[in-house]
């Protein structure tokens, strides 16, 4: 499995949100230095990660927070509420894992980010890793472990693909985003099917299932309790940062999604990936890209159709040698994926 930067070559740095990234750093040390006066201390907010063979992925943010509370346990708040965290970087983590003798000391990156793979080798299925920071309890997080070998995974957006959304209405969707909880959202008519029958089909336990979208991490909780109760296959989730950074005011989408898909093939070289999206922002053109540079490692693009006035969806469509399919929902997604799902059988 690659080091986070093994893959890609680095972002260019901008003038104006490298400007803002460093006053919005300030502005959080001063923060930070009157809260911890009144006992404000860092902790770790786990998110789940993937492992394969020897090497582990460990997601997680360290953020400030109040004494005797962790920032996991906040459920039940509007999604605007998620946004504002105090993150802080350059502190450090130990992490340690079930069945491994080893702690590792980590330290959060910018935006109080950990992003670190390990060297441990995890049996298939999900386990637990442990992160402590300072004096403050240890925390656990789920790791998805993938099965060595070939076989074939699923990578599925999240926003209008899982979760309705709505972002052909920018205003409307931001609005439902920011102001309702996440255990108010709806999921997407059929996806959940969709995805739990490829699951099975493709082998079950130990097959990767990878959720992509360019949502903030702040909401990484949620969405995966949210995917949870609606009968979804657990998987971590690669989510973005919403806030200026180095490179720019915010994260460009299509260059997380790309970025992310070069990672999985990295970190995953003998699998193939059947690509779940919508057809109302980026997935078509960060898939077909995908599938052009790397033909052998997708098995298929299946794209629910959201736009409106949507044409019907093209019988036998590739991009290359992988088929492309269309539907309104994932019962249609389903139907139509049906043959691929046959031919990919383990």
């Amino acid at each position: 499995m690659s080091a986070p930067g093994d893959t890609v070559s680095p972002e260019p740095v901008s003038r104006v949100g490298g400007a803002l990234f460093r006053s919005g750093r300030a502005r959080r040390d001063v923060l930070a230095s009157f809260l911890a006066r009144r006992g404000w201390t860092s902790a770790v907010l786990p998110y789940p990660g993937y492992a394969r063979g020897g090497s582990t992925r460990v997601l997680a943010r360290v953020v400030l927070a109040p004494p005797g509370r962790q920032p996991s346990e906040v459920r039940g708040v509007t999604a605007w509420h998620r946004l504002v965290t105090l993150q802080r970087s350059r502190v450090d983590v130990e992490v340690t894992a079930e069945g491994q003798a080893e702690v590792h000391r980590v330290r959060s990156g910018p935006g109080g980010f950990v992003d670190a793979t390990l060297p441990w080798a995890l049996e298939p299925g999900e386990r637990t890793v442990v992160l402590r920071v300072g004096q403050r309890p240890p925390v656990e997080a789920t790791v998805h472990v993938a099965d060595p070998g070939p076989r074939t995974g699923i990578v599925c957006d999240i926003d209008d693909t899982a979760l309705v959304t709505g972002l052909q209405h920018p205003l409307r969707a931001a609005w439902q985003t920011m102001s309702r909880a996440f255990a108010q959202r709806v999921p997407v008519e059929g996806m959940a099917d969709l995805l739990t029958t490829a699951h099975a089909r493709l082998g079950g336990q130990g097959t990767p299932v990878v959720y992509l979208s360019t949502g903030p991490w702040n909401f990484c909780g949620p969405l995966a309790r949210f995917l949870a109760r609606c009968g979804f296959p657990a998987g971590p989730l690669l989510l973005t940062q919403w806030s200026p950074t180095p490179q720019g005011l915010f994260r460009d989408g299509r260059t997380h999604k790309r970025r992310s898909l070069r990672r999985l093939r990295a970190d995953f070289p003998d699998v193939r990936w059947l690509l779940v999206g919508d057809d109302g922002e980026h997935d078509p053109a960060v898939y077909e890209e995908f599938a052009r540079e790397h033909p052998g490692h997708v098995v298929a693009i299946a794209l629910r159709q959201v736009g409106l006035g949507a044409p019907p969806a093209p019988e036998g469509d590739h991009h290359g040698p992988v088929p492309v399919v269309r539907g309104a929902d994932g019962h249609a997604l389903l139907e139509r994926l049906r043959p691929v799902l046959a031919s990919s059988t383990p």
